[in-house]
């Protein structure tokens, strides 16, 4: 039981808020994209400055309290919120500061996609990101960060200069590629494991106009569809990035699609898709130029808050006829009609950094395979947790033993070996340096997997 007197004195060092589950806004705060989460914190700090994450360390080190730590309240697995102890809530952390000249941005760790992407591209600067602009910055870049500029100019942290982090012993330290070399090696992939991140550092790059938006078929038109799909995608350049998928209209009918990204000259990116365009009478053609931001939000829609979400995923090298045969059938019989099963490419810049430069250690042409299952009503959890379970086992023949660590469900901390692949052992290391007790457990943790192994 926490006294009134600590928990008053730990008030007044908040330049933030804190909330207790009878505050007005307690509610609102806690609850996060995937509705399956209802977990109830016992306070909630509203952090205004890395000086409340620290205060926040030393709270919850003196109470006793389990953490858990909140950027953009995105993630599948609800992390973000904990039953009973402290949730540190950076949502409110939004500066942002783009040094045109440097070709720098420095962003504070509540920042979602949408707000760093519209600050850069005031200059018409970007750096990559993901395809969903309402993610948070945080958990997307320390996870590793897949997203549209992948090809050209490699992950979310294949692009970081520095960050500024609180540890497990309220030290907030910074590191580059010079100073706490292996903190900053860890933090590029390494998920939420070694502390809390409150900046992050980002390298820009020019970005204007581009070519996207998406090509669909009907569901019927997938086996011929996706080898030629396979085949552009694996000969595409770097500028030039295909994203397909299988989804439901609202008439209930379903397709197949391909979402693009051609980041280069207007002209030449309607000559490279021209082949796709072209292929077997599309129903429907958004591909057209447009501005980067509305192809940074172009996903937004597909994934609202609000419904329930449970999600499956694993690296695929290779899109073979028999796992076009699997995904075929599946999206066929799948029960809801909000679930998407994805393929995100990952190529070009992003596959040839060396698997040991970052803790992120999936360095390969590729595909993030994606079963994204959502739902509303709970009574149809069990159907939808079913079907995606047994799409993904169905796809084990064709799959590697990896996956990205962001993707991973609460239900997987078997899995989370695979999230680093050779890297893991290095990661546990890092993570027995500055976390040595484990503090900072409400993640993909490496250091309960590896001492239950």
């Amino acid at each position: 039981m926490i006294k009134q007197r600590a928990l008053d004195d730990f008030r007044s060092t908040l330049r933030g808020d804190l909330l207790l589950p009878h505050d007005a806004d307690y509610d609102a705060t806690r609850r996060i994209f995937n509705a399956m989460i209802d977990r109830r914190p016992a306070l909630i700090a509203r952090c205004a400055s890395a000086a409340d994450v620290v205060a926040c360390i030393g709270f919850a080190r003196a109470e006793a309290l389990e953490v858990s730590v909140r950027g953009g309240g995105h993630n599948v697995s609800g992390k973000a919120v904990c039953d009973g102890g402290l949730m540190i809530d950076l949502a409110r952390m939004k500066g942002c500061r783009v040094d045109p000249a440097r070709r720098t941005a420095y962003a504070e760790a509540g920042l979602t996609m949408a707000e760093l992407d519209s600050n850069c591209q005031t200059f018409s600067l970007a750096t990559p990101t993901g395809i969903v602009s309402t993610t948070g910055i945080a958990g997307l870049t320390l996870g590793g960060g897949i997203g549209w500029l992948g090809g050209k100019h490699g992950l979310s942290c294949d692009n970081l200069e520095s960050i500024d982090m609180v540890t497990a012993d309220g030290r907030l330290l910074g590191a580059t590629a010079t100073e706490n070399p292996d903190l900053f090696w860890a933090v590029r992939g390494g998920g939420a494991n070694l502390g809390v991140v409150t900046s992050f550092e980002y390298r820009l790059h020019e970005v204007g106009p581009v070519v996207g938006g998406g090509i669909a078929w009907p569901l019927a038109r997938a086996q011929h569809v996706l080898p030629f799909y396979d085949e552009l995608a694996r000969a595409c350049p770097d500028e030039l990035s295909l994203n397909a998928g299988f989804f439901t209209v609202e008439d209930g009918t379903k397709l197949v699609g391909v979402n693009v990204a051609w980041i280069g000259s207007l002209d030449a990116g309607e000559r490279v898709l021209k082949p796709l365009r072209s292929l077997d009478s599309p129903v429907a053609d958004g591909i057209a130029p447009m501005g980067f931001l509305d192809l940074q939000r172009g996903g937004d829609g597909a994934f609202p808050r609000g419904r329930r979400h449970y999600w499956k995923a694993s690296f695929l090298r290779r899109l073979e006829r028999g796992a076009i045969n699997v995904l075929v059938d599946f999206a066929a019989t799948c029960p809801s009609p909000y679930t998407q099963v994805g393929l995100q490419q990952m190529h070009g810049q992003a596959a040839r950094v060396s698997p040991t430069d970052t803790a992120f250690a999936h360095r390969h042409d590729q595909w993030d395979c994606l079963m994204l299952t959502q739902w509303v009503n709970p009574a149809d959890d069990e159907r939808n947790i079913r079907w995606t379970r047994e799409l993904h086992a169905a796809l084990q023949p064709w799959v590697e033993d990896a996956v990205y660590v962001n993707n991973l469900g609460d239900d997987e901390a078997d899995r989370v070996r695979s999230a680093y692949g050779a890297n893991f052992d290095r990661l546990v290391a890092i993570k027995a340096k500055y976390d040595p007790d484990n503090f900072f457990r409400g993640n993909q943790n490496v250091a309960a997997t590896a001492g239950s192994q």
